[in-house]
């Protein structure tokens, strides 16, 4: 990870995905909204639930408990999706709930241990205390291959 000026302050939104909290940089979130009802597209990863029409734009929504080989969810009153710049592409995270945007310092980040979750280490950027807590950080270019984020691509021109 690289270094950091100790007075650094990160800006994350952080959500839950079972037990488990994560966090992304706000600087990639461009809104949460309530989970709307999707449009499936054939022939998709699995981890592809569909497309939702936003304001116009169609934003592929990606299972991040899915994509990250957790056991399904169910959708309550409290899943969101995470609206979010990937590599210049938009696309939206399906999560359980939103919990929070919090400001940490960032010498409080380490980086990933070898096995934090059942994540691959990949799309772990590090991991934060705060209070007692664990936020894992999630790197969002690293949450999908090149070839994921050029099929997503492929999905949007489909529709």
């Amino acid at each position: 990870m690289e270094e950091r000026k100790e007075t650094e302050i990160l800006q994350l939104v952080t959500f839950r995905l079972g037990n488990e909290e994560f966090s992304l940089d706000i600087l990639r979130v461009q809104e949460i909204i309530r989970h709307m009802d999707l449009t499936r597209v054939p022939r998709t990863p699995d981890f592809v639930e569909g497309v939702i029409n936003l304001r116009g734009r169609v934003i592929p929504v990606l299972d991040l408990r899915k994509r990250f080989g957790l056991p399904a969810g169910e959708r309550t009153h409290e899943t969101r999706i995470i609206v979010v710049d990937v590599d210049d592409k938009t696309v939206g995270f399906k999560v359980d709930a939103v919990s929070e945007v919090l400001r940490i310092p960032a010498d409080t980040v380490e980086p990933p241990p070898q096995l934090v979750t059942s994540i691959e280490s990949d799309y772990i950027k590090g991991v934060g205390k705060l209070d007692g807590r664990l936020l894992i950080l999630l790197d969002v270019s690293k949450i999908l291959s090149r070839s994921e984020k050029d099929a997503l691509g492929n999905v949007v021109a489909a529709v």
